[in-house]
């Protein structure tokens, strides 16, 4: 990936001021090392605050590299993490650099990090606050304004009735789930509601011909969300904030890295409900979607979505304009 990614963006840096990643740590590795290649300015953002180190929060934990059994201390986690990730990525990140003739460098971590990202979360859903361990700036969730209108039969199912579940996993192939789109149809029918089922990346199909589920492909969350009842989702960064401000309420089945973050703040704010574990069940569904339809969760996730700021972008762009011309790489 850091090889493919760098063919790419040398190329397309080219008569560029400054590089902006985000992503994937290979994808962003490249990135930096083209921008230190061609002498051009590197923002590092991030889209949740469990990624930059914090005494606040824990890391996420990679596979192959487990918090230890007990161990609760913050930076003694992100001490194990830079470990971690330096075990993970060093050897490609730094053999690729002495290929382009590039300094190794012992931290990859915190180097490609650099020593002032940028955090594009929401501080009311994702608070942060820097730190002797980092001295990064949050800008508030990233979000483009999406005026595609909603498909003319999804508008016709949104009018037939009333407003139905939507259910979605995004990128998550659910392989460890592949009868999660099953269970979740059979429990918003218990409870007597339609569904709209995003197919996704798992390939998610209607279980029958039941008048009462919709498949969609990809589609416009931000018309979408304020017409639905509630949502069962991954708890990805973006739908996570897209389902907060349209004020419903979310049921949030983690699968990996910062969803179980994104959980557990949806929870913690009383917006939606975090699923146990990354398996639904009908069962379990249907009791956290029984839950997070509750009166008190539907009216404090109404309530709060005004809190949730848009406009960040627009702002972050400024604040990466007028720096474009000090050179931060590092």
């Amino acid at each position: 990936m850091i090889s493919a990614q760098y063919e790419v963006l040398v190329r397309a840096a080219q008569g560029c001021d400054l590089i902006v990643a985000t992503g994937l740590f290979p994808a962003k590795a490249a990135a930096q090392t083209v921008a230190e290649k061609l002498g051009l300015r590197f923002a590092s953002v991030s889209f949740c605050p469990c990624y930059l180190p914090s005494p606040d929060l824990a890391p996420v934990a990679f596979p192959g590299w487990p918090h230890p059994p007990g161990e609760t201390d913050n930076r003694t986690l992100w001490a194990i993490n830079a470990k971690a990730m330096n075990g993970l990525f060093g050897e490609a990140v730094n053999a690729h650099r002495a290929g382009v003739g590039l300094p190794m460098v012992e931290n990859v971590r915190d180097h490609v990090f650099s020593r002032h990202p940028l955090l594009a979360s929401d501080p009311m859903l994702g608070p942060w606050r820097p730190s002797d361990m980092c001295d990064g700036v949050q800008v508030g969730a990233w979000v483009m304004d999406d005026p595609r209108p909603l498909p003319s039969e999804l508008e016709a199912f949104l009018g037939a009735g009333s407003p139905p579940i939507y259910v979605g996993f995004g990128s998550m192939p659910m392989q460890a789930a592949p009868d999660a789109a099953r269970a979740a149809i059979d429990a918003i029918r218990a409870l007597g509601r339609r569904t709209v089922l995003a197919s996704g990346w798992a390939g998610f199909s209607a279980t029958d011909d039941g008048p009462d589920c919709f498949v969609t492909g990809e589609v416009n969350q931000q018309r979408l969300f304020p017409r639905v009842a509630a949502v069962i989702r991954h708890g990805g960064a973006g739908t996570t904030f897209a389902a907060a401000r349209a004020g419903i309420p979310q049921v949030i089945v983690p699968q990996v890295a910062d969803q179980f973050y994104w959980a557990e703040r949806v929870a913690d704010l009383g917006i939606g409900v975090a699923h146990e574990g990354s398996v639904p069940s009908k069962a379990s569904l249907a009791h956290g979607l029984a839950s997070a339809l509750d009166r008190s969760v539907i009216e404090r996730a109404s309530a709060m979505a005004d809190s949730f700021r848009t406009g960040a972008a627009a702002i972050s762009a400024r604040m990466l304009i007028d720096g474009a011309g000090r050179t931060t790489s590092g």
